[in-house]
């Protein structure tokens, strides 16, 4: 397929059937080609992101009002956004951390803080409030790529925020 332009379609509302088989249906008919897409569901909220390559005739302002009827339809925002080719230099992840904790404010960043000024880059994330409604537990987990130890200066927020993190080395060549 000729790769026109890229777009970054973005899909946010209640979770309900259908969605991506509606949203997915309508870029297939404008001639487009799904090279990356990730979905998750959020407190009950359905969040998608695709990278599209687009026919270069369809920019995304064509894209988006295409994707106007079955937004309503689902309920849904849907925005297209067109975004640059991205440099093919990116490393693949090689560790996963796993933290676990008390759900407190500040987690995230405290984390994700440490992980940048160590020169390691997330190259997934997901999170959510496990346990019971008495007892909520935060856990984190990341994807990233590292070249040097990951692990390394963590404990000082182990022993700061009562935190519970792993570190384990992951298959690169796994999905």
């Amino acid at each position: 397929m000729e790769q026109g332009s890229l777009v970054a379609v973005t899909v946010v509302g209640n979770d309900r059937r259908g969605i991506v088989a509606g949203v997915t249906k309508v870029l297939f008919a404008s001639g487009c080609n799904l090279l990356d897409a990730t979905s998750t569901i959020l407190r009950g909220h359905f969040s998608m992101m695709l990278i599209v390559s687009a026919p270069s005739e369809a920019g995304a302002e064509d894209l988006e009002a295409s994707l106007a009827a079955v937004a309503d339809e689902l309920g849904l925002q849907v925005t297209v956004r067109s975004v640059e080719q991205a440099g093919d230099d990116v490393d693949p992840a090689t560790h996963m951390v796993s933290v676990y904790g008390a759900d407190q404010p500040g987690i995230v960043y405290r984390v994700t803080q440490h992980l940048a000024d160590n020169g390691v880059n997330i190259t997934a994330l997901s999170s959510r409030v496990i346990g019971s409604s008495e007892q909520p537990v935060y856990a984190l987990m990341l994807e990233v790529a590292a070249r040097d130890d990951v692990g390394a200066g963590l404990q000082s927020l182990r022993d700061e925020l009562g935190l519970d993190v792993s570190v384990h080395p992951i298959d690169s060549d796994v999905l």
